[in-house]
């Protein structure tokens, strides 16, 4: 007795299954040479500033709101758009899907021209873990370990320039003076940048930036409240009209505008006066939200309120109507930003506006609502008609 088994099937199954695996192959090498046009896309929105005027503070900003990839991942991918302009061979090697882009933009931290064929041919066998542990050696090998020879330690202030400036110069012994400068940077690479402010020629205004925010959460800690309140002098019809300077009780001057964000967020009581220097009206010390207040914001928040932003770093809760117009500090009129939207809506003249539901609208300075995320493209247009007109 003879027992014939067909095979045809089992050969059938073996036979989709590669022309599966070919399929999903041809298909990431097509995404693999998109994500290298990618790559070289963002590289000349970095160059040409295109990101300006969209509500972000730099092209990682942009890119981490636009397309909801994580602020981290957005640093890397810029960092490798313009590394792989001098590393052809491992640019050609994620045009044809060789790589894929978390092991190139990795390799792109360290890699050199002489070394990228070699490192080409070693990434491929190991994983991209691998890859990333020897990016955070080589970079650390890299920092300067060496300090100054210690020196006695001073600060001295002054005010010049009939008081509208502040001038600050110290000096420390080499340890204590690590530890200041390792905060300072540290807390500058964590403040939002400023428009305008995105060269590295302004990484001293950033450091200006960091220490003026580590004061700032000094005094919001400041058990003493009177101690801690800071007293503006401000014209009648200045403060309204944002015209005329306020005076900081001291003899600082501030634009109106400065003080309209002051009075936001910072322990600050106004002093209304007319022009002969008459006390017309004492303002109302404005304080921040009480900590289970700012707990329940920070929880139904999350992070910054502006679309696409998320940031829970430097968040402030924000009157939405303002203090100064009689707006209450509760958790209907508080909005969690950060301190980079913040200066949006107070010096840089864009809107916020929160719905009964929750709903979060916000405005171009020019009183455009702003849109998040990526343009819809002619698909969408298509497919939204089309949606219509079956409705329709």
């Amino acid at each position: 007795m003879y027992l014939f088994v067909s095979l045809e099937p089992m050969f059938e199954e073996k036979e989709t299954t590669g022309d599966l695996t070919a399929e999903i192959d041809a298909t990431h090498r097509q995404v693999c040479l998109a994500q290298r046009r990618l790559l070289s896309l963002i590289a000349e929105v970095d160059r040409s500033e295109a990101w300006v005027d969209s509500g972000s503070r730099d092209t990682a900003h942009w890119l981490s709101m636009r397309y909801g990839i994580s602020t981290w991942k957005a640093h890397r991918w810029i960092a490798a758009a313009y590394a792989l302009e001098r590393l052809p061979r491992i640019s050609m090697a994620l045009e044809r899907g060789e790589l894929g882009l978390d092991k190139v933009s990795e390799l792109a931290r360290f890699a050199s021209p002489e070394t990228e064929a070699e490192l080409i041919v070693w990434a491929k066998r190991v994983r991209c873990a691998t890859v990333r542990e020897r990016g955070d050696l080589e970079r650390r090998a890299s920092i300067r370990e060496e300090r100054e020879a210690e020196q006695s330690r001073f600060i001295e202030s002054w005010w010049f320039d009939e008081n509208r400036r502040y001038g600050l110069r110290a000096e420390f012994p080499a340890a204590q003076g690590a530890i200041v400068d390792r905060t300072l940077k540290r807390m500058a690479e964590q403040i939002p940048v400023m428009p305008g402010e995105e060269d590295e020629s302004f990484s001293a205004a950033r450091g200006a930036d960091a220490l003026v925010a580590l004061c700032s959460a000094r005094l919001a800690s400041e058990p003493d409240p009177d101690r801690a309140t800071v007293v503006v002098h401000a014209q009648l019809d200045g403060l309204d009209k944002g015209t005329h300077g306020c005076e900081i009780e001291g003899g600082t001057v501030v634009h109106p505008l400065t003080v309209r964000r002051l009075l936001c967020n910072a322990r600050v009581q106004t002093v209304v006066e007319d022009r002969a220097g008459n006390v017309v009206g004492l303002g109302r010390i404005s304080r921040d939200p009480s900590a289970w207040m700012l707990r329940q914001v920070r929880y139904r928040d999350r992070g910054c309120r502006f679309p696409g932003c998320g940031t829970r770093a430097f968040t402030q809760a924000h009157h939405i109507v303002w203090w100064r117009h009689g707006g209450r500090t509760d958790p209907d009129n508080l909005l969690l930003v950060c301190s980079f939207h913040h200066r949006l809506v107070h010096e840089l003249g864009w809107s916020v506006k929160r719905e009964p539901d929750g709903t979060v609208h916000w405005f171009h300075p020019n009183g455009t609502r702003y849109r998040a995320g990526p343009s819809p493209g002619a698909d969408e247009h298509a497919h939204e008609n089309l949606l219509l007109t079956a409705s329709g």
